[in-house]
């Protein structure tokens, strides 16, 4: 997650060598995770108890780089944000219901599918938003709502959608959503108002703690999935491109149809193309079955490469037009 206060709209050359950093090393950390875990699977099935735990560490980092002037974006701007929260929580559950009819996949893989698409937009989605020349606060105003969000909206999409391959425990999801995202996230943005200092020399150290977090979540979901990998692997990759590339064109198509300004269409394509696919393979694992989270380990990877491929294109095609918000990011979370 990031924060939109900082740094004016022209960021130095060394911030944006770090950001730049991140967004490739994650990817990156996460291929080396699960293809360690796929090597010997059985030597991490006891780092399942930590999934949600690690998530609510990576949604406390969340919470620790919200300040006051991310909230003040949503009251002086609320028309993108809505529209972009509401094409997050419309487009891609419906495509993932979609993709997963087309594709036919087994109920577990298309209720995984599904539940990825139900979940709140990815924190890396505010880096590749920066790099992407896009509307850094928007973005940031974006993946705060839609995550305060996730408790509710989460559970009852994928009772709804993923509900269909699968029973799904809406009730006792929700209640998970609010205690691995919502407190955390609470927590974080409650030490950050009290005791900015601090948490201000602790920033640095965030995004390397959310890349080693979500790694972890990665090996421990890839090594629980070894055998669903090696027979459903492509199956599940190829829906995961569809899902992440058409939730890219079709939110960029929404921001546009309401014409949203370019930085601000190219971040709601973001917001809407990028899930937090760490919780939705958490969630998978706890509440439908270990095959049910390999579509949110394998989108955790694949967005964050192609991501980076979007906003490497983007950005050569960048006018001189103003970057509104532009602050760089400071984590780099699923």
């Amino acid at each position: 997650m990031t924060s939109s206060s900082g740094s004016p709209a022209t960021a130095s050359a060394a911030e944006e060598r770090s950001a730049r950093v991140a967004v490739t090393l994650f990817p990156l950390l996460i291929l080396a995770g699960g293809a360690i875990a796929l090597a010997t699977p059985t030597s991490f099935t006891g780092l399942a108890p930590w999934i949600n735990p690690l998530l609510g560490v990576i949604m406390f980092g969340m919470g620790l780089t919200l300040t006051a002037p991310d909230f003040a974006v949503i009251a002086k701007r609320p028309v993108p944000v809505v529209i972009g929260v509401v094409a997050q929580y419309a487009i891609m559950p419906l495509l993932g219901w979609l993709i997963a009819a087309m594709l036919g996949l087994p109920p577990a893989l298309a209720a995984g599918v599904i539940l990825v698409g139900c979940c709140p937009g990815g924190t890396a989605s505010n880096v590749v938003s920066y790099l992407a020349r896009g509307d850094v606060a928007l973005s940031v105003s974006m993946t705060t709502v839609s995550t305060l969000l996730a408790p509710l909206f989460t559970p009852l999409l994928a009772l709804w959608l993923a509900g269909q391959y699968m029973p799904v425990d809406a009730g006792s999801m929700a209640w998970s959503i609010v205690q691995i995202v919502l407190f955390p996230v609470l927590l974080g943005l409650v030490i950050r108002t009290f005791l900015p200092g601090l948490v201000t020399k602790a920033l640095p150290a965030l995004p390397w703690v959310s890349v080693v977090a979500i790694t972890i979540v990665v090996v421990a979901v890839v090594a629980g999935s070894a055998k669903a990998i090696f027979s459903a692997g492509l199956l599940v990759l190829a829906a995961v491109i569809l899902h992440n590339g058409l939730g890219y064109a079709l939110g960029y198509t929404a921001a546009r149809l309401f014409r949203l300004p370019i930085p601000s269409r190219r971040t709601t394509a973001v917001e809407v193309g990028m899930q937090n696919s760490g919780l939705a393979a958490g969630l998978a694992r706890q509440y439908l079955t270990p095959e049910a989270a390999l579509p949110g380990a394998i989108f955790s990877v694949w967005h964050n490469v192609s991501g980076a491929v979007l906003a490497a294109y983007w950005r050569r095609r960048s006018t001189p037009a103003a970057r509104t918000g532009e602050a760089v990011p400071t984590a780099v979370a699923e």
